[in-house]
């Protein structure tokens, strides 16, 4: 037999059988298992997995691939090994962004679609995960106040591939044939300052130039001027510009700030009379985060049947009452893995009206080799032409576990968590909170040192240009919390917390650094708070003795 034969033959056995094999079927099983078994025993009461580990690039970039084929249980070793220093996004003590604990349904629904590699080009590849794309947008779409049966969505490769489809529909609306014969310089997008970067790097990607994003200033709730992006919108469109999209931020990521939508749809509709425009500029709700709160558009606030505080009630309506306008948007952007509870990638971006996708379409015959079958052909209009079925299934996964009041209990659970840490560091003399009015679950926040009055200053040093050198201070000791706080993280020990280098700028055009919680395990109790208190005065007693 051929070396080459043999070296086949054995390869065979690392492969799903493509026929049942009572046998095999049992070893593939088994090599999960042991797979999982190794993660296992890597678990302990600290917030990662494994040992502390110190990442060394050198070597990586000194590795190369053998000359002859490894074991598979050799090979499961090592990929066993790569998660070792990882953060356990389910654990209580790790509080960082928006990472979530995937569920074992989600984790299901993402790995069996990986067994058989099902396409989403079209349902000649995908088949029934073409169907479950179509489930779960018509659930979202009904959730956000879409009609499920106008509207219509596709899953992409993340929050900013949602943002993207929006805006780049939004120019083939204003500037129609742009995709064929390029983007005209008049073309312009508007958002919040406080916008996730995902806007500029759209606009940067998609030819338009970062100079050619419009930010528009926010309050200090962290929501857009609604009377300021009337007026520069109405200043562009004098000038003869042309409005593609204005990005509706729901749920900012540093202070989960929450956009007027209805007031910017308003004012789109309001511009488009006074101006007679030919188009409708496109309103893109990035909802990525807060679209979850859907679920409170039908809740019984006053009787409050599952049951929650009072004060996390009154922050749940309170994100609510901007949330039952999303439908009013042309587009949303959705993240199943982040307040979804979904492994990554599960982002799914929906269209009020379905027939926008083919704004964006190609000819069937520049693509010869596809389309020959089924009736679901979304690789016409997709900017990818291969995704996965494991974001749809992972997502359908989730809907289909939670329900409405599973999601609504996570998330009231997880705002309840967040209020019970600002209330301690609220009645705290050395930390002051930022965001002391949020209404979601996540916390900013800024440690001082010995001597700072913070009933008083924290305003001061925002509004007073003759604080700018006590807040470069304040950064630089907020910045070396964060230093120790996560050398102690990666040690195993205290909480695993982020850190953002500008929660806003001050009126006289600093920085202001905060410190941040994002408490997205459904694990954490109030007793795991104490952590990240304990934590901040263990980071302040050492900067004390290094003083």
């Amino acid at each position: 037999m051929p070396v080459y034969e043999q070296i086949v033959r054995e390869l065979r056995q690392a492969f799903p059988q493509p026929v049942s094999d009572r046998v095999h079927d049992a070893y593939f099983v088994f090599s999960f298992l042991r797979a999982l078994d190794q993660v296992d025993a890597m678990k302990s009461a600290m917030p990662l997995l494994g040992k502390p580990e110190t990442l060394d690039y050198e070597a990586a970039r000194a590795c190369r691939i053998a000359d002859d084929p490894q074991p598979l249980e050799q090979v499961t070793a090592r990929l066993v090994e790569h998660l070792s220093g990882l953060f356990i996004a389910g654990h209580p003590r790790t509080q960082m962004n928006v990472v979530p604990a995937p569920t074992i349904a989600s984790i299901i629904g993402g790995l069996l679609p990986s067994i058989y590699n099902p396409n989403l080009v079209s349902d000649e590849s995908a088949r029934r995960i073409a169907v479950a794309e179509v489930e779960v947008a018509a659930i979202a779409a009904a959730l956000v106040g879409y009609d499920p049966q106008q509207s219509a969505g596709v899953f992409t490769f993340g929050g900013t591939g949602t943002t993207l489809y929006g805006v780049k529909i939004g120019l083939e609306k204003c500037c129609p044939g742009a995709m064929r014969s390029g983007i005209p310089a008049s073309a312009r997008v508007v958002c919040s300052e406080r916008a996730h970067y995902a806007c500029r790097t759209v606009t940067g990607w998609l030819g338009l130039g970062f100079d050619h994003l419009v930010e528009v200033p926010s309050d200090e709730n962290n929501e857009v001027r609604i009377c300021l992006l009337e007026t520069m919108c109405r200043d562009l469109l004098k000038q003869g510009q042309h409005i593609a999209a204005i990005v509706a931020t729901m749920g900012t990521t540093d202070a989960f700030g929450v956009d007027d939508v209805q007031a910017i749809v308003e004012i789109r509709d309001r511009l488009v009379d006074e101006f007679q425009l030919d188009y409708r500029p496109h309103v893109h709700a990035d909802a990525v985060i807060g679209w979850a709160w859907s679920v409170f558009n039908d809740y019984d606030f006053a009787g409050n049947p599952l049951g929650f505080r009072k004060r996390t009630v009154r922050a749940l309506a309170g994100v609510q009452r901007r949330m039952r306008h999303l439908g009013l948007a042309d587009s949303v952007g959705i993240d199943f893995h982040k307040t979804g509870f979904a492994p990554y990638v599960s982002s799914l971006v929906l269209m009020r009206q379905g027939a926008d996708f083919q704004k964006i379409a190609r000819s069937p015959e520049t693509m010869p080799y596809l389309f020959h079958d089924g009736d679901y052909h979304p690789g016409q209009f997709t900017l990818e032409t291969t995704r996965s079925g494991g974001g749809p299934l992972a997502a359908l996964a989730n809907l289909s576990l939670f329900g409405k009041n599973g999601l609504r209990a996570l998330l009231g659970h997880l705002v309840s968590m967040a209020e019970n840490l600002r209330e301690h560091l609220e009645g705290h003399f050395a930390t002051h909170v930022l965001n002391g009015g949020n209404l979601g679950p996540v916390t900013l926040f800024r440690v001082y040192p010995d001597g700072v009055d913070t009933f008083t200053f924290p305003q001061k040093e925002r509004t007073d240009p003759a604080c700018r050198d006590a807040l470069q201070r304040h950064n630089a000791y907020n910045r070396r919390i964060f230093e120790l706080i996560q050398q102690e993280a990666l040690q195993g020990r205290g909480v695993v917390i982020s850190m953002t280098d500008c929660y806003r700028e001050t009126d006289y055009g600093e920085p202001i650094v905060a410190l941040k919680s994002y408490i997205m395990s459904p694990f954490s109790e109030e007793q795991h708070v104490e952590y990240v208190l304990e934590s901040i005065w263990r980071a302040r007693a050492q900067i004390a003795a290094e003083a």
